[in-house]
């Protein structure tokens, strides 16, 4: 429930703002943000004007999901050349919300807060054999001779690292591709494993950036190195109609063979293995730390795959694509929250076993903060969050989360040297 309690004057503005006949509306910095008890959402916005005038500033509260909870509305009136500060402190139960803002019929801004991620819940909803489910997938895969070929790139090599593209064999003897990075120099070095975004195009590391770690940048099914041989089409409906044909059951288990591959390596110290990735990277990252414990921790974002029932209801995507899959196949929403659910990463999150650092953009319509926050909540490992308030889901262009990804690692590395008394 939101209840308001007082009005607020502040002054941190954002530059953002519109003018209706003369009239400047400007949404106040602290409004856009994560709140934590015993924090209250406070709403802001600043009114100013030429000359003199008068109205009415209209906030709008709404659910992530769209359900109306509340508006807010304060009159202003100004004298000419000033400005005044409108809004609302309230409380609200853990959540994301939008909010709307409106001087008179205008609509002036549109964002997402929250309120107490940490505390939302959203419970795991696993069937009764997905531990089965995924010790068979693992099975097969080990059954599966990797097969490993290495082709060295002499053109991205150079004195620092040689560049390779790399092909396996993955679950179902599926041909698997992605570019690795490894220090000429002899020694044993932290790996980076990197899961690729959904259609996300192919990327190699650069030979120069990081001489001191090993990188391999894996290309899943039907995707990135792999899509000129793409037999799934549209991934995310590929073989819905059941657990064991659907294609994310094919692309853990490429996350898996991944490590296998890092693991095998003579130069990776394998105590000192990472992972990272974004949007469905995101989502394959935390899959392969629940499915394998050679990750010694790991850095999502964004992740995809969280939290199927309320997903769909959230996001315009992937229901608009799921939806209409299972109706054409006859799939009621029952059975195909069911398939979905062996996929799903809060059923996935009880097995993690390594620290995880995830960061999300607040204004996410993608894959949303709520559904960040059901697999990230019912981690039982070292864990911690970043915020980035004005970003959606474009969070790769977000330079300051690359520094917090790479400190959290090294904090990591350290700590594992330290107690391993590794030089």
């Amino acid at each position: 429930m939101i209840r308001p309690t007082h009005i607020l004057l502040a002054s941190l503005l954002l530059p953002a703002m519109l003018r209706a006949e003369g009239v400047s509306v400007r949404i106040c910095d602290t409004s856009c943000n994560v709140f934590v008890s015993p924090a209250c959402p406070e709403l802001q916005a600043v009114v100013s004007a030429p000359e003199r005038c008068c109205g009415s500033i209209v906030f709008e509260i709404r659910t992530d999901t769209g359900h109306s909870v509340c508006t807010f509305e304060q009159s202003y009136s100004l004298a000419g050349g000033d400005s005044t500060v409108l809004g609302f402190a309230f409380d609200a139960a853990p959540g994301f919300y939008r909010a709307t803002l409106r001087d008179g019929e205008r609509e002036v801004a549109a964002f997402t807060f929250g309120c107490d991620p940490e505390r939302i819940e959203s419970p795991a909803d696993a069937q009764p054999d997905f531990d089965e489910f995924w010790t068979c997938a693992r099975a097969e895969l080990d059954a599966v001779a990797p097969r490993y070929r290495l082709h060295l790139d002499r053109k991205r090599s150079t004195k620092k690292r040689r560049i390779y593209l790399v092909e396996m064999r993955s679950l179902g003897g599926e041909t698997i591709r992605g570019y690795y990075a490894e220090p000429v120099a002899e020694g044993k070095y932290p790996a980076v494993i990197t899961f690729m975004g959904y259609g996300s195009e192919a990327w190699c590391p650069d030979a120069d950036a990081a001489p001191e770690r090993v990188e391999f940048v894996l290309s899943h099914r039907g995707q990135g190195l792999n899509q000129p041989e793409n037999r799934y089409g549209d991934w995310v409906v590929s073989g819905v109609e059941s657990p064991e044909t659907y294609y994310y059951r094919g692309a853990f288990m490429d996350a898996v063979r991944a490590i296998d591959f890092v693991a095998s390596r003579s130069k990776v110290d394998t105590r000192l293995i990472f992972a990272e990735g974004g949007s469905q990277g995101g989502a394959l990252t935390l899959a392969a730390c629940a499915l394998d414990d050679r990750i010694a921790a790991a850095a999502p974002y964004v992740p995809f795959l969280n939290d199927f029932p309320d997903y769909l209801e959230i996001a315009p995507w992937p229901a608009s694509a799921l939806l209409p899959a299972a109706q054409s196949l006859g799939i009621s929403r029952e059975e195909l929250l069911e398939t979905l659910s062996y996929f799903d990463i809060k059923n996935l999150a009880g097995r993690v076993r390594c620290p995880i650092l995830m960061g999300f953009g607040l204004q996410d319509t993608v894959c949303p903060p709520h559904t960040n926050f059901a697999g990230f909540n019912l981690l039982r490992v070292p864990r911690k969050w970043m915020v980035y308030t004005r970003r959606g889901h474009d969070l790769h262009n977000e330079s300051g989360w690359y520094t917090a990804r790479d400190n959290f690692f090294r904090e990591c590395e350290l700590s594992i040297r330290q107690a391993h008394n590794i030089n």
